[in-house]
């Protein structure tokens, strides 16, 4: 019998274990949070409470499902999820264990609490449960040591990275005695119902991204205690100057927290011997920093302090001599300015590591000790070279993992200069370059291992546009805006390639082109990409320019054009689907509206966002929205539009962006029927399936009717709201000025409630609403303001 997962107890309420149990309400998973019996307080003695009572007895996990509401990022995909939270403590309800098909173990990193836990699960849990810990140190072997056959049969790691619901990692451990069957089957689930990127770790002190990647924090502190870089400077030259994240080193120790840091580093400290003891040693000044409870985010302070001035709020870094804060500073050098400069990833990289200057000096000073550290250990850690990168990537959002930045800046010429600095370059490496193979990939999925290039293991699940372009008959047609591609079953793809995948005339021509090219030749057409966000837009540098040239009647003419794409993807006679992820803003969710289905990423951020840079949505946006509070209704049902109008007004009015796909389709951007992919991974793949699922249905476009409107009345009891907001403040006079222009869109213009009027009357009013507003000056300063500053001006 195929084995199932259908409910979890999470043993532990901090945040790892709230953040793990709230990822599971997340995917649909009810779940039994779980933690120790508290110590009676003054307070609930005063109360009259006794260790008798449940509310005190449960108040570990009550607190943190209280937090988990609170927190930012949330850690819910929507707040309903919290529904499928129950709480308990570990002395009444371990006996519930026989309830559930996997037990997660998140209680504090001492081998000996975790051996007792394990005791009283082994105890509880039913035959063929399956038992993980999510330690990020301790051996998996030794907290099994004493376990019954099943449970040690049943036994493994798996490691989540926290946030649980954002980070993607998920690093599984097993034992000697975990079986195949389990281990396989708790991969493929990381992978297919948690949406993780799964990585096979060995059991070694902080398993792959936490041993190279605290590694590589503390080399660089060492690098800037010795050479007297400042914390501003070390951070402005290690994030995405080096593919790395926005935080770069300090700011991400502050998300981190300066004490789990700390933690981790003492796991691998304990273990080792000689040199890589030393490393894992944190240097005096960041232990003080413990004691005074400078641990980051979580404290208010750590390496950044935001102080509040005259100005405004500043950010300060630490002076790591004096223990005081100090102005930030960034370091500033010609290879900083050539980086930036550079167009390719490689390029950017090499202008920083080959410079002799202070930047340069900086950046390989702590690289080259990291490739060499990762190239030396990857075998103790992991089974192969591509398992360290995607460990690296996923865990620490590094946009290259070590071998692919070691690829980057030229393997045979950065090895030579290593062995010119009197570096030791482990041998398997120096035979790699002696046997003629000079990078450590051949292709994305192919990597060197043993004198040969292997083909990793891809998920059928997966499919890589980059890749299917390279095919000889991948791309159909392409232009500088956007490529259609052949994804294989008769389904095409239209990939935007514009700047930010924003929307012009470019590809509105390929929308057009490729849906005639898909009702001719194909079963159905998916609109997806693999940058950074789905769409943000439309160009609005591009729209700027012309109104400011006066040039109305070209501004006119590009959103008719974008209404008659909508309306193109609306009417086709093969499904569209759409598959957003990330931003998917303004233009972006214009597009997807009109699809025949929406197949969005969990993390999909949704939102008709234009109201921000003084404008109304111009793509029928207005209208579509306002269809599919209409249409999602139940058959029969009684249909208020004013409740209906009402509420597309304020979720455009106000530029509501949904915070995940699930809160999207309570804003109405998703339907019940459209569908989520928990793996980001998996949208492409899921959204082709979803297009030959409706071409196997007989799929027939929708037919064109009337839409019954709200009219004068309505218009004038939407506007009440935003009035109100006026008169408290809230709003300005060029914000009620858009609100006019808005209601009238949504209200069907001058007309008697409940009129029934032609789509296209609505899309007119729409344009020449949008036009207006587009010769308005404040609307102008919006735009230049968003353009500049990427945030919006409230003038």
């Amino acid at each position: 019998m195929a084995r199932r997962i259908r409910k979890v107890a999470v043993l532990g309420s901090g945040v790892m274990g709230s953040g793990i149990a709230a990822h599971l309400a997340n995917v649909g998973i009810p779940t039994l949070l779980l933690d120790i019996v508290p110590e009676l307080t003054d307070s609930e003695k005063n109360k009259g409470l006794t260790l008798d009572n449940p509310a005190v007895r449960n108040q570990l996990a009550v607190e943190a499902i209280q937090k988990l509401k609170k927190q930012k990022p949330a850690p819910l995909a929507k707040k309903e999820n919290v529904d499928l939270i129950e709480v308990g403590n570990m002395e009444d309800d371990m006996k519930r264990l026989f309830e559930v098909d996997w037990v997660i173990e998140v209680v504090v990193e001492n081998l000996e609490i975790k051996k007792k836990v394990y005791e009283q699960v082994d105890k509880y849990r039913k035959e063929g449960t399956i038992v993980s810990s999510n330690t990020s140190g301790i051996s998996i072997e030794a907290m099994a040591e004493g376990r019954s056959e099943d449970f040690r049969k049943h036994f493994l790691g798996t490691h989540f990275f926290n946030p649980p619901r954002y980070l993607k990692l998920l690093e599984v451990i097993r034992t000697k005695d975990t079986s195949d069957e389990v281990f396989n089957f708790m991969r493929t689930f990381g992978e297919d119902v948690l949406g993780k990127g799964v990585v096979e770790a060995k059991d070694t002190p902080n398993f792959i991204a936490n041993r190279i990647g605290t590694y590589g924090l503390l080399i660089t502190v060492r690098e800037m205690l010795k050479r007297g870089y400042s914390v501003g400077e070390v951070d402005s030259v290690t994030g995405p100057a080096l593919g790395r994240p926005k935080s770069a080193t300090f700011r991400t120790l502050d998300v981190v927290g300066l004490d789990t840091f700390l933690h981790v580093a003492k796991n691998v400290y304990d273990q080792v011997e000689g040199e890589e003891k030393g490393v894992f040693d944190p240097p005096a000044f960041m232990k003080q920093m413990a004691e005074k409870g400078w641990l980051g985010s979580k404290s208010g302070q750590g390496f950044y302090y935001k102080k509040k001035t005259e100005k405004g709020s500043e950010i300060l870094e630490l002076d790591f001599e004096t223990m005081e804060y100090v102005e930030r500073r960034k370091l500033k050098a010609p290879s900083v300015q050539r980086s930036k400069q550079a167009k390719s990833r490689s390029d950017k990289m090499k202008a920083l590591v080959y410079a002799d200057d202070r930047a340069g000096e900086l950046v390989w000073n702590i690289l080259k000790p990291v490739l060499l550290y990762t190239a030396e250990k990857y075998a103790e850690v992991a089974d192969s070279i591509r398992s360290v990168d995607l460990a690296m990537k996923w865990g620490f959002g590094w946009e290259l993992g070590p071998f692919e930045t070691w690829d980057a800046i030229g393997v045979k010429k950065s090895v030579k200069r290593m062995e010119d600095e009197g570096e030791t370059v482990p041998a398997w490496v120096k035979e790699m370059l002696d046997n003629g193979f000079t990078s450590f990939y051949q292709s994305f999925d192919e990597y060197y291992e043993s004198g040969k290039y292997v083909k990793g293991e891809i998920n059928p699940k997966v499919i890589y546009l980059k890749a299917v372009k390279k095919t000889d008959n991948g791309v159909i047609m392409k232009n500088a805006g956007a490529s259609l591609i052949d994804i294989g079953d008769d389904v095409a793809c239209l990939e935007f390639t514009s700047p930010n995948n924003s929307i012009g005339l470019d590809v509105m021509q390929m929308i057009n082109k490729s849906i005639d090219e898909v009702e001719k030749n194909y079963r159905g057409l998916v609109i997806n990409n693999q940058g950074k966000n789905f769409c943000v837009g439309a160009n609005l540098m591009m729209i700027l320019m012309e109104a400011q040239d006066m040039n109305f009647p070209e501004i006119d003419l590009v959103v008719r054009q974008f209404q008659k794409s909508m309306a193109k993807i609306r009417y086709a006679s093969k499904p569209v689907v759409s598959a957003p992820f990330a931003m998917t803003l303004g233009g972006g969710t214009e597009i997807c509206l009109p699809s025949a289905s929406i197949q969005a990423s969990l993390e999909t951020y949704m939102g008709l966002v234009e109201v921000g840079v003084g404008l109304i949505p111009g793509g029928g946006g207005n209208k579509e929205l306002y269809l599919r509070q209409i249409q999602r209704l139940p058959e029969g049902a009684q249909i208020n539009l004013q409740a209906i109008a009402n509420q597309v007004f304020e979720t455009i009015a106000t530029a509501k962006v949904s915070t995940s796909a699930q809160e999207a389709e309570q804003l109405g951007f998703i339907r019940p029927v459209d569908g989520i992919s928990i793996n980001g991974d998996h949208l492409l793949h899921d959204a082709k399936q979803k297009v030959l699922h409706l071409s196997n249905q007989g799929y027939t476009p929708p037919k064109r009717e009337k839409i019954p409107v709200v009219g004068e009345t309505g218009y004038a009891t939407m506007l009440l709201g935003a009035k109100q907001m006026f008169l408290s403040g809230y709003a300005s006079e060029h914000d009620m000025k858009i609100a006019e222009k808005l209601a009238f869109v949504i209200a069907g213009g001058r007309v008697a409630k409940g009129t029934k009027v032609d789509e296209q009357y609505l899309l007119d009013i729409e344009r020449e609403a949008f036009l207006s507003l587009v010769g308005e000056p404040k609307s102008q300063q919006r735009m230049q303001h968003m353009l500049i500053k990427g945030k919006p001006l409230r003038n």
